[in-house]
């Protein structure tokens, strides 16, 4: 009885952080453009490679620091660009959630490169983009100092995660939902 009650706490905690996460950790254009930045210069820094992919895309996503957490149930969420031409077109906020096995928290930086202008304009056009139903993430996992196989990727849209801090046994993108957000 005891450990049911403290499961559903810990639910309830879980699912008012990643509420309050929408308004409360809500942050101006400006501030999203320059941790954009920041999150860019690491991926290029620390992972060869990787200009390659964001010189040669119609466009891409800049997640800076997507927040994921879960017991059981997780939830995921965070705030972005769309560059096109390096300049930013618009925002957009992740949102994902799941049940099953996973247990842990994880702050983590995520680029999406979207290769074809199909794929780009397919992305554009949608009211809320979902991974897996729209269309899929070839997910490249990469951590400082990895080199990226530019020679072997031909998929229409790549993702990468990077700058993990945490823990969390769950590396997807499956169902997560890009939403436009006005700033």
């Amino acid at each position: 009885m005891k450990i049911q009650t403290a499961y559903k706490i810990w639910v309830l905690a879980l699912v008012s952080f990643f509420l309050s996460a929408c308004s409360v950790f809500e942050t101006t254009a400006a501030q999203i453009d320059l941790d954009a930045d920041e999150a860019l210069k690491i991926f290029t820094t620390d992972i060869d490679g990787s200009e390659i992919f964001l010189n040669q895309s119609a466009g891409y996503l800049v997640f800076p620091r997507a927040l994921r957490a879960g017991l059981g149930i997780g939830a995921e969420t965070g705030e972005g660009v769309l560059r096109i031409g390096g300049k930013t077109v618009d925002y957009f906020r992740i949102t994902s959630g799941s049940l099953g096995l996973q247990a842990g928290a994880q702050a983590r930086s995520i680029v999406i490169c979207f290769m074809s202008e199909n794929a780009l304009e397919d992305f554009r056009n949608s009211s809320g983009w979902r991974v897996g139903v729209d269309g899929s993430v070839a997910l490249i996992d990469v951590g400082a100092g990895k080199t990226i196989d530019t020679q072997n990727v031909r998929d229409p849209v790549v993702g990468f995660i990077f700058n993990s801090s945490g823990l969390m046994a769950n590396l997807t993108l499956e169902g997560t939902r890009f939403t436009r957000i006005r700033r």
